[in-house]
């Protein structure tokens, strides 16, 4: 595959193999000067400086002294928040009058992995032209045919760090959610177990928490460069799930390696995803007059049952693609101030510009204190429609329309389940897996159909 050919951002960023192309020392310095060539342009008024921010992992370091380098050559200043959660970076680009923001992280990924990602000034992920925009540039260094030339010396190197990063972040949640609540202990009275991943959030979310007034068991917050996500976070809902019922207490929370996303656990051990969360958040809101025009945003991953139970309250949801970014780019469209992923990401507008799920987390638990209903009685009145879900392992990507058994398959799938249903068949843009989703009214029919299209694509991709 070329370079031409090769499409380097996905649905979240840059993401791969730390030191294997487009991870390699070289291209992050390049992309560090085509981020300064197109994003100064972009952010009139601010400052010629960068905030970065990134996770726990080993390879984070090195990653940033090559994009500082970058950075640095085209006259950039790099503020260095540390290791922080993605939405404090967003928080901070803003704070800082910054012309753009970096993340340095693979969010859920295993520890070899890595990822950059990018804040505008106004502390929104950048929108597809920009980021094209950039991705643009990014090939024409790549491609020039000229040597890169650079060393990357951290000592030299023009950087400011900012004083008390996390402690800022920490500042403007509480501050955010006491004044929402109107109490500036919302959450007094709960006891919670935190599952930090090893990640972002292994300093900053139980420093939220308590200081909002729970008691916090705190787990998974020995952070050493390589056991980020290892067994724990939210993509290992038994973890959290196991902590709850072995420590008995009222909730759970667990977040992936760069705090964007959440995933709450009930008093009985029970994890809830993402539509959960939102369908709790909004009833709530509906009742209590906040849901800006009775519309919540999710993507067309979310299940039929979170609609249902909307609009029985006389309430909408409108529907996205994939990815936080899309979510928030409808909600301000329409200027609607809830919205989310099932897989976690749960954005509260304002404050949140981005996923942040200490925000989210906070949010519901807030529903919990003030109503004194546990979230095992809240989460009842959504009701999920069968959802079957498989993620087929990809070497390579090649156009859905080839795959043409598979594409019978669906066809006559998509008949069977006529407007009792949906199917949906997309690439991850983060993950090198080919994701399939099926959501129906018979849940043994739809998980053999289910079965039959990912054999029918493992065969032709043999």
């Amino acid at each position: 595959m070329t370079i031409a050919a090769a499409k380097l951002f996905g649905t979240d960023g840059i993401r791969g193999e730390a030191g294997i192309f487009p991870l390699d020392p070289d291209t992050i310095f390049l992309l560090g000067q085509a981020a300064a060539d197109v994003l100064l342009e972009k952010s009139p008024g601010t400052k010629s400086c960068c905030v970065i921010g990134q996770d726990t992992r080993c390879s984070g370091e090195k990653i940033r002294e090559c994009i500082v380098a970058g950075l640095n050559s085209r006259g950039v200043k790099a503020l260095i928040a540390g290791v922080v959660p993605t939405p404090a970076v967003a928080f901070l680009t803003k704070e800082k009058n910054a012309a753009f923001g970096i993340v340095i992280s693979a969010s859920h990924n295993p520890y070899q992995d890595n990822g950059i990602k990018f804040f505008a000034a106004d502390a929104y992920k950048l929108d597809e032209d920009i980021e094209k925009a950039v991705e643009s540039r990014l090939r024409e260094l790549l491609e020039s045919g000229e040597p890169v030339k650079f060393e990357s010396d951290a000592k030299h190197a023009n950087i400011e760090l900012i004083d008390q990063a996390a402690e800022a972040y920490i500042e403007y949640v509480c501050k955010g959610i006491s004044t929402s609540e109107q109490n500036d202990h919302p959450l007094q009275g709960l006891s919670v177990a935190l599952d930090s991943a090893n990640g972002a959030a292994y300093q900053t979310s139980a420093a939220i928490l308590e200081k909002l007034g729970a008691r916090v068991l705190s787990f998974f917050d020995q952070a050493n460069g390589e056991n980020i996500n290892l067994d724990c976070g939210c993509t290992h809902p038994a973890t959290i799930e196991k902590l709850v019922c072995e420590n008995q207490v009222d909730i759970g929370i667990s977040h992936d390696g760069d705090a964007d996303r959440v995933c709450l656990c009930d008093e009985n051990a029970s994890a809830l995803d993402g539509d959960e969360l939102l369908a709790i958040a909004g009833l709530d809101m509906m009742q209590r007059g906040l849901l800006k025009d009775n519309t919540l945003v999710a993507t067309t991953m979310s299940n039929g049952g979170l609609d249902k139970i909307i609009r029985a309250h006389g309430g909408q949801v409108l529907r996205t693609g994939v990815g936080d970014r899309q979510v928030i780019t409808g909600m301000r469209r329409g200027n609607y101030n809830l919205g989310g992923e099932q897989s976690g990401h749960i954005i509260f507008h304002p404050p949140s510009t981005t996923g942040d799920g200490i925000v989210a987390a906070a949010q519901v638990l807030a529903i919990v204190c003030r109503t004194g209903k546990p979230l095992s009685e809240l989460r009842t009145a959504f009701k999920a429609f069968p959802q079957v879900q498989r993620n087929i392992v990809m070497s390579s990507k090649p156009p859905l329309s080839t795959f043409t058994l598979a594409q019978q398959l669906i066809a006559e799938t998509e008949a069977f389940l006529g407007e009792s249903g949906r199917l949906l068949l997309r690439y991850s843009g983060t993950e090198p897996l080919l994701r399939l989703l099926i959501e129906g009214p018979d849940e043994k029919e739809i998980t053999r159909r289910a079965d039959e299209i990912v054999k029918a694509i493992q065969e032709q991709s043999e």
